[in-house]
């Protein structure tokens, strides 16, 4: 094999990697769906060997060829460059792993104020029209319950969120406040 073809095998790879892996991890991002982080354990580990594979085939190439030793190296760079992305994108799962993300709806018809949520971590909405929404990103930090308290209309009111998380199994979700509590996780 030629070094041109080395260089464009390298950057190839170096681009299909960043992008599948790119996809990956926005679809986990916004679903939290659980399949797609073991397919992205899956690809990490399978597109680790390939590049592997690719970056020794290209840095032996670099040795042989002087004249294009350069363009060799630098590919070989570009290759690694996605190296540091990877890092990022599993601290943000992690991260993600250990956060519930609850989008709250006021289904009341009635403007919520003083919107307590008690669970593993403390937040708070100031109020809520009805209809609106707002989303909470509540830290996982040990086995728990989520739950809400809030005004309506004077009156102090709570509903469960959820009734059981633990680290590692953030996610995103939905609640409807609506004075009912629901079973949820």
């Amino acid at each position: 094999m030629t070094s041109k073809k080395y260089i464009n095998l390298g950057k190839i790879t170096a681009l299909v990697s960043f992008i599948l892996g790119t996809v990956i991890f926005g679809l986990y991002y916004y679903t939290s769906n659980w399949e797609l982080l073991f397919l992205g354990y899956a690809f990490i580990a399978l597109v680790g060997i390939i590049n592997l594979i690719v970056f020794i085939l290209i840095y032996s190439q670099s040795k042989k060829d002087l004249h294009n030793r350069k363009k060799l190296l630098r590919t070989s760079r570009t290759m690694l460059a996605n190296i540091p992305i990877m890092v990022l994108y599993i601290w943000i799962a992690l991260t993600l792993l250990g956060t519930m993300r609850i989008t709250f709806t006021n289904a009341t018809g009635n403007k919520l104020t003083d919107i307590n949520i008690v669970g593993c971590e403390t937040e708070y909405i100031s109020e809520l029209k009805p209809n609106e929404s707002k989303t909470v990103w509540v830290g996982i930090t040990g086995d728990c319950s989520i739950s809400i308290d809030y005004l309506n209309n004077g009156k102090r009111k709570s509903e469960t969120v959820a009734g059981y998380v633990t680290p590692g199994m953030g996610q995103k979700h939905k609640h409807s406040i609506d004075g009912k509590d629901k079973f949820i996780l």
